[in-house]
């Protein structure tokens, strides 16, 4: 329960599906001293708040310090590395369904549920279904879930729209029934992405460059930006600058230079293939089929593509084009709304 009202109503649906519900307030992050920027405090009052609506009792947990050691210190290490990260890829498989699911089976639980838009269903094997939100479909963030933890997992939303939770929780006199959806990193917040970095990675200064090599303003260190990054990039004083955007579309460490251009075509911002190693596949095992499809960020429509295998690096042929695809980052793969797994784009 996380204090939002997907959990909230995912808890209802429980309960009108005939199941005995209690509910397990995890905390992840340890706040600022002087701002809140990820409300904890607040959002475990909406959680209790909720329960106290379902008369279900609810739980809570700390597990900051798991989350440090096994999420953000490594998301700090590919940001260092020039690469761009997705923690909440990996939060879900080493905290919310593994700390968290054993936590709960220690408090006598048989099965987790939780309000993510997505699926299941066990049939020899156990298969992550897309939501039937497309929109809200949240299967890219948990492609690293395996046979065990989807084994004993319930998703009670998954045929359900956003817009509905929202209609449901209003009748159900939810407070958060007009909550706003968090978005990005919890610990982040409302601050910029930059501002937060700062605090954890040192500041090396160089040059942003054109794509004639003109320096046209500077930049703060490489590890602050990633591959076809438009805002926060400080270039101001440019003709026709606001008209036309400008892209990051290299780094280059030795020489600790940026480079932009105002060209989203650009030969380096767009794709036909990227190169993947070590996929994770929630079967256990490759797709036999060739012809598969996949998506390089949350909510992208899914692209037509194949692997092809190599001993060590494998590749992703797509059909068309891709957009800017950041190493460090997830593609996730789907037979049609099956999804199978994924892999780091490197």
């Amino acid at each position: 329960m996380s204090g939002g009202v997907d959990s909230a109503v995912a808890a209802w649906q429980l309960l009108e599906d005939g199941h005995a519900v209690e509910a397990l307030f995890m905390k992840n992050w340890e706040e600022d001293d002087t701002a809140s920027y990820c409300s904890a405090a607040a959002d475990l009052e909406d959680a209790e708040t909720v329960c106290e609506i379902l008369g279900i009792r609810l739980h809570m947990v700390n597990f900051a310090a798991e989350y440090w050691d096994r999420v953000f210190q490594l998301f700090l290490q590919e940001y260092s590395a020039g690469r761009t990260p997705n923690p909440d890829v990996l939060c879900n498989r080493e905290i919310k369904f593994r700390l968290f699911a054993e936590h709960a089976r220690n408090l006598g639980a048989e099965t987790i549920a939780t309000g993510h838009y997505a699926g299941v269903q066990h049939n020899g094997t156990s298969q992550l279904l897309t939501a039937t939100d497309s929109d809200k479909d949240q299967t890219y963030f948990l492609h690293l879930l395996d046979q065990k933890q989807l084994q004993n997992v319930r998703f009670p939303l998954q045929s359900w729209k956003k817009s509905e939770v929202r209609t449901k929780a209003k009748e159900l006199k939810f407070p958060v029934h007009n909550k706003k959806d968090s978005t990005g990193i919890c610990f982040i917040g409302e601050r910029r992405f930059q501002n937060f970095l700062e605090r954890y990675l040192s500041k090396e200064p160089g040059p942003i460059l054109d794509e004639e090599r003109n320096e046209i303003g500077k930049h703060a260190g490489l590890a602050f930006y990633t591959l076809g990054q438009r805002k926060g990039l400080g270039i101001g004083g440019i003709p026709d600058a606001a008209e036309s955007p400008w892209y990051v579309y290299e780094k280059k460490f030795e020489e600790n230079q940026l480079f932009v251009t105002q060209n989203k075509q650009h030969s380096k911002l767009n794709y036909r293939d990227i190169e993947i190693e070590a996929p994770h596949w929630i079967s256990g095992g490759a797709p036999v089929r060739k012809d598969l499809q996949a998506r390089i960020r949350h909510r992208q429509p899914l692209q037509p593509c194949k692997i092809e295998w190599g001993q060590k690096a494998s590749r992703v042929v797509f059909k068309q084009n891709q957009w800017s695809p950041a190493p460090g980052q997830s593609v996730v793969f789907y037979d049609g709304n099956v999804c199978l797994g994924g892999a780091v784009i490197q």
